[in-house]
């Protein structure tokens, strides 16, 4: 990672910490306090904010107000952290660890943390629909853009594919399939966010090139992850290595194989790249693609 993308992803990183935090901070309520502490507590427990960055970069690329920006890029946030509680819990992928510290349902059990994940998903919906600095279609927009991104046709379409894959094998194009719709699926919404923050609709020439950027880099992303769960351990990771396998899951290094999937990862980097590159000011986002393509956890 470059110094320079170093320090835009740690101050971006600090300005939606504060963001969240200031969203979260406005509920208090003693005989219910717990299921705001659950909701904190994984919220607010770190992670890369690789959605936001992309939505308030996006942003700025196209000269956007980052304030709208960043209140959808909190919603998204609040979205993908529910997806981890409940990815988390004994009936899906049965983690103990996340972020380097005890998942949500090893600290508050498993009925607060499946209710806190359900809580962060409707407080997203909240979140972007009131956004102040938008425009009242905009947020619906956005609201539109957000329920696609994580339902039945996305996110939880691919979780449920995810399911399945502990019964069958896939066939490489169902693990595409799978993972453009259980991960890549938000880091879309994302660039489509930051467009929508910009004033770019989905159809114009600009949100197609940053969403087809934020495919390849979520693929891509997916693809790293793989390779990371058999190569990397608990300890760089800060969560379960390993546990794809254990499940006898189709991986992309298992259809593969680790070179061949590193290749694929670096073809899928190379066109986002090429891509994004023909919009200008884009060169932090290019920088992210090869961050994403060479992390290490």
């Amino acid at each position: 990672m470059t110094a320079d993308l170093k320090l835009k992803m740690q101050k971006n990183s600090e300005l939606v910490e504060c963001e969240l935090k200031a969203l979260l901070e406005r509920d208090k309520d003693a005989e219910i306090e717990i299921i705001f502490e659950a909701e904190r507590y994984s919220l607010l427990g770190g992670g890369k904010r690789i959605r936001p960055f992309i939505t308030m970069e996006v942003c700025r690329m196209l000269g956007g107000d980052e304030r709208a920006a960043l209140r959808f890029a909190c919603a998204l946030e609040m979205i993908h952290v529910y997806s981890l509680i409940h990815d988390d819990l004994p009936c899906m992928d049965n983690d103990d660890m996340r972020r380097g510290k005890p998942t949500n349902h090893k600290v508050f059990g498993y009925s607060t943390a499946m209710l806190a994940g359900d809580a962060l998903l409707t407080r997203a919906f909240f979140t972007a629909s009131t956004n102040p600095y938008a425009s009242a279609e905009a947020s619906v927009e956005a609201v539109r853009l957000l329920s696609k991104a994580a339902g039945d046709e996305g996110m939880i379409g691919g979780q449920i594919m995810d399911l399945a894959g502990e019964k069958k094998s896939f066939e490489l194009s169902q693990i595409v399939r799978l993972h453009s719709m259980k991960t890549g699926a938000l880091i879309e919404c994302a660039a489509y966010l930051g467009c929508l923050s910009a004033g770019y609709k989905p159809d114009s020439a600009e949100a197609e090139r940053a969403v087809s950027y934020a495919k390849n880099v979520g693929l891509a992303f997916q693809v790293i992850d793989d390779i990371l769960d058999v190569t990397s351990d608990e300890g760089t990771l800060g969560k379960s290595v390993n546990s794809d396998a254990e499940s006898n899951k189709s991986t992309f290094v298992t259809s593969l194989g680790i070179d061949e999937a590193k290749k694929y990862a670096e073809a899928l980097t190379a066109e986002a790249i090429s891509q994004i590159s023909e919009l200008e000011h884009s060169e932090t986002l290019t920088d992210l693609a090869v961050y994403l393509l060479d992390r290490t956890y």
